[in-house]
Parts: C-alpha cells; structure tokens; sequence
C-alpha cells in the first residue's frame, strides 16, 4: 500500500512539473520590440498580415476559445467598443487556435464587425508568448497586444479581466497617442 502511494505522489509530482514548466514564461515580447509578423486566415477566409495594419494602431487579442463565457464577454465588449476604438484610428483582430468555421459561427453568432483570426497551429499565438501547449491540447491565452503604427509593440496585456478589457485599452490608446508619449511613458499597471 506504500509502495502504492509513493508511486502515486511520484506521477502527481511529474505532472505538476510538467505542468509548471508548460506554464513557464516564454521569450516576452516587450514594448518596443519589433511585433512578430503572421498570416493567418479570418472568418471568411481572407489572409491577415501585420504589414496589412502598417500605419494604423492594431488592437491584437488573443483569446482561449470560441463560444466559451470569457471569450464570448470579452469579444463582446470590443464589439461594443468599436466605435470608440475606430475614433482612436485602431483597428481590432481577435487571434484563437479554433478554426475558420469555428471563427465564422462565432462572429455570425455575436455580430462581431472585426476579424478572428485562425491559428490552428498556434504559431502566431507562440510568437508573441500567448500560447498555452499541453501536447495534444493547444489554447491561446488572454492577452492583448497593442502594436503602433511603426509595426512596434507599444503596450501588452497580461492579465485581462473579460468584462472591462476594451475600456482599458481605449484609455491606453488614449495615452499613448498624446504628444510625445511612448510606451516607456505608461503607468506601471499595463
């Protein structure tokens, strides 16, 4: 019956470790550096790249999975929201692992007016350190990027609560379009 335990406890400490080094941060992209390049297909199948954003403000979110609570309030309050972010001369993309089609019942289901954008393979989500992999089972995590109009990343969200998100990047892009303002220049919250 020990023998049983401890043999228990090893496999429940291996999977906890295998778990925190999953968890583990990644290479940050941080404000300032150069935004990661993509091209990924969106609910109609059209191809999105950076490049397409050059000279505007692009809101990048990415987000765990269609139709889910969180994801659906979250993209919810940007579609709410967009007219306010349109005026702050940004544009909105929601990136997830889900597929196409998946993507495209969930716009259609929520009258989403932007983009979400496929990464099937995760390799998006992995380049800007938003990518949860448990082997057979991949998940964006919550987080928002805002990449400014020179292509670079001006301010990263980590921690996004669903429900208040979009206003907090309005208020960002607010502060980071005043004259000479940078990303450098941000309250220490963002």
């Amino acid at each position: 019956m020990t023998k049983l335990m401890l043999g228990g406890l090893a496999v429940l400490l291996l999977l906890a470790s295998a778990l925190l080094w999953m968890l583990r941060p990644g290479s940050a992209r941080v404000e300032g550096s150069a935004a990661p390049d993509f091209a990924l297909s969106d609910q109609n199948g059209k191809t999105h790249r950076l490049s397409n954003y050059a000279g505007r403000w692009l809101v990048l979110f990415f987000y765990p999975k269609d139709d889910t609570p969180g994801c659906t309030q979250e993209v919810c309050t940007f579609r709410d929201d967009i007219g306010v972010l349109g005026e702050l001369d940004a544009t909105v993309a929601g990136v997830s692992v889900d597929s196409t089609r998946s993507h495209a019942d969930f716009a259609r289901q929520y009258q989403l007016p932007f983009p979400l954008l496929s990464d099937p393979e995760g390799r998006t989500a992995a380049a800007y350190d938003s990518l949860l992999n448990f082997g057979l089972v991949r998940f964006a995590r919550r987080r928002t990027f805002i990449i400014a109009p020179d292509g670079r990343i001006a301010a990263r969200f980590d921690k996004v609560d669903p429900e208040r998100h979009a206003q907090e990047v309005a208020r960002t892009l607010r502060a980071l379009q005043q004259p000479g303002m940078t990303h450098a220049a941000l309250p220490p919250s963002q």
